[in-house]
């Protein structure tokens, strides 16, 4: 049986991650990943879950990303402190990785720069803690320095976060594979989701979540009571064999 992480509902979501969290490729706000993820929790919690996007397009892990210098700023480890642990959330997405892997950043100093970021933050404020992998893309020649990515550094990228998740008692929600190498869910930019790949990915993110926090079911649980007691008022029933059906008929259906 799964360990139950949280049954209690969320109320705090922090997401702090790069363009794609801040909604790059989604033609509207509501379509954005982020919100797809915050919006399904409210529905089946029965109770909304405030939103703090902490996106940044261009954004960097750390200064010591080769791309630093022409990211925008403060890059992840800078801001953490005060975009994160300052909120105090119940639900932390941490989203990194598309752009340190198309600089060219080495996986270990991400890793390093990551294990940071999330082993400071549980320590502060103990969340919920939620890794997304590298997402699907069309082109990595393009946007220097941008532009040293490959599929393969994607899958060693994404072998670090999962072993990140795995190390840290993170929930890894595999947004890769979610979209599943599908062209088609990628803005034409080449880099950023479009609105059916942002859909993609925030059903991934929210059923990682979802299977893991029994207080996501607040809602669905409450509206089933009734029938979970008349479930266990009839299991002796339910138990017993069944009466076979009279001759000519077959009730089984």
């Amino acid at each position: 049986m799964r360990p139950d992480l949280y049954a209690r509902p969320f109320r705090t979501l922090v997401a702090l991650g790069e363009s794609t969290v801040a909604g790059a490729g989604a033609s509207t706000e509501e379509r954005r990943w982020v919100n797809v993820v915050a919006r399904l929790i409210g529905e089946f919690q029965g109770a909304p879950v405030t939103l703090h996007n902490r996106g940044i397009g261009a954004n960097a892990i750390s200064p010591r990303s080769p791309g630093y210098l022409t990211s925008a700023k403060p890059s992840a480890l800078e801001r953490y402190h005060s975009d994160v642990v300052a909120l105090r959330p119940d639900l932390f997405i941490l989203a990194y990785g598309l752009n340190d892997m198309r600089a060219g950043m080495p996986p270990e100093d991400f890793r390093e720069d990551m294990r940071r970021i999330i082993g400071d933050v549980q320590q502060a404020c103990a969340p919920v803690t939620v890794l997304t992998t590298v997402y699907h893309m069309t082109a990595y020649d393009l946007y220097p320095p941008y532009n040293r990515g490959s599929a393969e550094a994607t899958a060693v990228y994404n072998l670090v976060i999962g072993q990140l998740a795995e190390e840290c008692g993170c929930i890894l929600a595999d947004i890769w594979a979610a979209q599943g190498q599908a062209d088609w869910s990628v803005h034409p930019d080449t880099v950023h989701a479009n609105d059916l790949g942002h859909a993609l990915i925030g059903h991934r993110v929210f059923e990682a979540i979802a299977t893991h926090c029994s207080g996501v079911a607040g809602a669905v649980t409450a509206e089933l009571e009734e029938a979970r007691h008349e479930v266990e008022r009839t299991m002796a029933q339910r138990r017993a064999p069944q009466n076979p059906a009279p001759s000519g008929r077959d009730d089984r259906t």
